[in-house]
């Protein structure tokens, strides 16, 4: 039956939304002032429509606070905004920096340029060096940064220690940066005191102190014309969502039913497990810290068993530990919702880094023959919507159903509309058992009727070995082929509900270049920018099984192209596997990084 989400739970859905955001081709332009002759005047540029700015410092030094506040009060001031993070694996040291794209138009791609550099000490500095031009305007002490074509001489360790310590200087950063896109101060004070409000009063008057010592900088820098931002802003995005993957997926997952989750932290996808553990008493979702991973996909097969329903979140490397229970899901029909975030392998890898190395690893997980669909959503819209819809997948079909996203897809941050939640339905696909109940009973479309244990009178057998109709272990070898036949026909329901891929151009196109996941926006941006009529984007968000008009699309290009983060191009050679279709160009990117605009428009143009 269909059960659409009743007015209580939209509202409180529509809450949890709110708190995560809502509230009250860009060209830049550059001009220089002065003619160099010292480090303030060769600092001055205009920058007109949108700006990069980037951050950077060692783990400890408050660089995610400066993502938190920059982000959350340039939205609330009506500004299209986007955020990514790249990031050592390590609690204290190292280089980490996060880039901020602040936009009149909406943004959702990284860049390679960098308009603004704030440098929280001089060491990691140099691991931006080869994204720092002649146009970079880098923020901090003009002795210490001297061999920069131009800096603004900004003392950030003498102003954080005025106010009570080098701690601060990432806020008195915030407040420069927010003064120079010509924020409202009352803005900025509102969203400090709200970040910093489980702290001591001391502690937040610093920290607005602070974030005015920074605002007042950033004022004077703007009036006196030393550098200018100058970004229209619509005002749309105060009221709009500001999330990440993780939320987006969190949120979807709550959506579509989600009420067990137990998995073990793994980066990057312990966000996830994080986000629904800090409302589960909201939504009543049993929510746990497993040992391990088997443990984890155990559980969940056995909330899914006991009527609930479950997912686990992981990451490659523990999702190796799972795959014996996604073979035991297939063996005993039992639904499943497995989020996997994608990071570089093989082993321990790269575990802070994005790829998207981890399609086989799930698509043939698992020992023995059994369908599964797996998603993978390229926009936040995708996470929540796919998300909810995953539980749906793996409640009507009794089918591991993967979410797969990648680091990248799941620390980046940028503003949405709301999502319509009066749309959302979910399908209760569990029957009252009777006496006569088999769990396993053949049915014309190989889809048996579910029970639980506890609703009706039936009992409801499962068992990993063979077994016959009531659950019981057989050795029939010709029973054995029909429940192997019973449980593969599914895949034909399956394939009448695959997502179709979103094609972004002319349908008139010459060259299409295919893509998974969480490299669709920089694409899209990219096409954009050339303006290529000749070349199109199909954007797969289901990349297992294909949609039935793959091959056709596949057929009606003189070129097709992949680009993707691995380095053996393993969804081209998928696409090869179930269409026959060669595909004749791969853009790979396999060193942990995403891929960047300017990577794509000179992928693309170089294009023939």
């Amino acid at each position: 039956m269909k059960i659409a989400c009743s007015p209580g739970q939209a509202n409180v859905i529509g809450s949890c939304l709110h708190r995560c955001g809502t509230s009250r081709n860009a060209e830049t332009n550059e001009g220089d002032s002065g003619n160099g002759q010292d480090s303030m005047n060769r600092a001055a540029r205009t920058i007109k429509g949108e700006v990069s700015i980037a951050v950077c410092g060692e783990a400890g030094q408050g660089i995610k606070i400066v993502e938190h506040l920059l982000t959350k009060v340039l939205k609330r001031a009506g500004y299209n905004v986007f955020a990514t993070k790249e990031y050592m694996s390590r609690i204290r040291g190292g280089s980490n920096s996060t880039e901020i794209r602040v936009s009149s138009n909406r943004v959702a791609a990284f860049v390679d340029r960098i308009d603004v550099l704030i440098p929280i000490n001089r060491a990691t500095i140099e691991r931006l060096r080869n994204r720092i031009t002649d146009q970079t305007v880098v923020l901090g002490e003009k002795d210490t940064y001297s061999d920069v074509s131009r800096v603004v001489d900004i003392p950030f360790g003498k102003l954080a220690q005025d106010v009570g310590g080098e701690v601060y200087a990432n806020t008195v950063a915030a407040g420069v940066v927010t003064a120079l896109l010509d924020v409202e101060k009352g803005i900025l004070d509102s969203y400090v005191r709200q970040l910093f409000s489980g702290k001591e009063e001391d502690v937040i008057k610093r920290n607005l102190a602070a974030a005015a010592k920074g605002w007042e900088i950033g004022g004077h820098l703007r009036t006196s014309g030393e550098l200018v931002v100058e970004i229209e802003r619509s005002g749309t995005p105060s009221d709009e969502l500001l999330l990440n993957g993780a939320e987006a997926v969190s949120m979807g997952a709550i959506a579509g039913g989600c009420n067990f989750i137990f998995s073990y932290p793994m980066s990057p996808s312990t966000g996830v497990l994080t986000f629904l553990a800090q409302h589960h008493s909201e939504f009543g979702i049993i929510v746990e810290q497993a040992e391990d991973e088997i443990c984890a996909i155990n559980a969940g097969l056995g909330a899914w068993y006991a009527g609930a329903r479950g997912m686990v979140t992981t990451s490659g490397g523990g999702f190796a530990l799972m795959t014996e229970a996604v073979s035991l899901a297939g063996m005993t029909e039992t639904p499943i919702v497995i989020h996997v975030a994608q990071r570089p392998g093989p082993a321990t890898g790269l575990p802070t880094r994005t790829a998207q190395e981890d399609l086989n690893h799930v698509l043939y997980a698992g020992h023995g023959e059994f369908p599964r669909i797996i998603l993978s959503p390229g926009t936040l819209e995708d996470g929540f919507y796919l998300t909810h819809k995953a539980f749906n997948l793996a409640d009507e079909f009794q089918i591991p159903v993967f979410i797969l996203t990648d680091q990248f897809y799941i620390d980046s941050y940028y503003n949405i509309p709301a999502p319509d939640l009066s749309l959302l339905l979910n399908n209760a696909c569990i029957v009252e058992t009777t006496e006569a109940y088999r769990r396993y009973e053949f049915s014309e479309d190989g889809i048996s009727p579910r029970g639980v244990p506890g609703y009706g009178k039936g009992i409801v057998s499962v068992d990993s070995d063979e077994h016959d109709e009531a659950g019981h272990i057989t050795e029939d070898l010709s029973l054995r082929t029909r429940m192997v036949n019973k449980r593969l026909k599914k895949l034909e329901l399956i394939k009448q509900a695959v997502i179709a891929p979103e094609l972004v151009g002319s349908d008139r196109y010459e060259i299409l270049v295919l893509a998974w996941g969480s490299t669709r926006n920089v694409i899209c941006e990219a096409l954009s920018d050339i303006a290529r009529k000749d070349v199109s984007l199909l954007h797969f968000k289901q990349v297992y099984p294909l949609h039935g008009s793959v091959a056709e699309k596949l057929r009606k290009a003189s070129k097709v192209v992949v680009i993707e983060n691995n380095a053996t191009g393993q969804f081209a050679n998928l696409i090869k596997l179930e269409t026959g279709v060669d595909v004749s160009k791969k853009v790979l990117k396999y060193n942990g990084l995403p891929f960047s605009k300017e990577e794509i428009v000179e992928a693309l143009l170089d294009l023939r």
